[in-house]
């Protein structure tokens, strides 16, 4: 399965973020255009992939996590958490989570 889908989990609880708004952003022009934008589920996951797989093309993109209008801390470290990465090979699927805080954020190619 092709494509790039996300999931976001809060590092504090270990549980899955749902309600998160999450974008995606092709990079290749100026200003980067905003692909698709979605909420997570209560799972974290989002309901369909952030580029389906008859889409998915090589290129630079960005995924835009918004962390504290879910977390509402005042002292956040960051309103929002962009990620970006390339896609090599559109055949392949990109999975892209992010584990996060109010004062903390990390991610990783899932599978």
């Amino acid at each position: 399965m092709a494509g790039i889908t996300t999931h976001v989990l809060d590092v504090r609880t270990g549980r899955p973020i749902g309600g998160m708004q999450v974008e995606l952003f092709d990079l290749a022009t100026t200003p980067p255009t905003r692909l698709h934008a979605t909420r997570t589920n209560p799972d974290g996951r989002t309901d369909v992939p952030m580029l389906a797989a008859q889409a998915a093309r090589t290129g630079r993109f960005e995924l835009r996590f918004y962390v504290n209008a879910h977390f509402k801390a005042p002292d956040a470290l960051a309103e929002e958490v962009p990620v970006q990465f390339s896609v090599f090979d559109a055949a392949q699927h990109y999975h892209i989570p992010l584990l996060c805080s109010p004062w903390f954020f990390s991610t990783y190619r899932g599978s």
